[in-house]
């Protein structure tokens, strides 16, 4: 079983800046996707970005040019830079891990991770 915990949620004012963090037990084949996903009360959960274990990554509209995922390994957890907080952010982010879907790369669908951390909140507010 692939434990995930996150660390590093809290609460910013618009415009402000977080780093989310996640430490995997292992770095194999069933973690070569990464990836965190976000939801908001009321909301259903949605993909912010994943990564490959190439570096590949993909982010969703609402976060390109403002988020930066950055891929893990035995050394380096998982983050995510958050840069320009709004309060549209605010959510309980969860770090996800499975493996690469058929024919390889990384799929943005929850469906497509098998392990999930508790989760971190990130509340933006001012």
């Amino acid at each position: 079983q692939v434990r995930l915990v996150e660390s590093g949620g809290g609460s910013v004012q618009p415009g402000g800046s977080l780093r989310l963090s996640c430490v995997a037990s292992e770095y194999t084949y069933r973690t070569a996707c990464m990836g965190w996903f976000r939801q908001a009360p009321g909301k259903e959960r949605e993909a912010v970005a994943v990564i490959d274990r190439d570096g590949r990554a993909s982010y969703a509209d609402s976060v390109k040019d403002r988020f930066t995922i950055s891929k893990g390994n035995a050394e380096t957890p998982l983050s995510l830079d958050m840069n320009n907080l709004k309060t549209d952010d605010t959510a309980m982010y969860y770090c996800a891990a499975g493996g690469p879907v058929l024919g390889g790369g990384c799929t943005t669908n929850q469906r497509g991770f098998n392990y999930w951390g508790q989760g971190t909140q990130v509340t933006v507010s001012s």
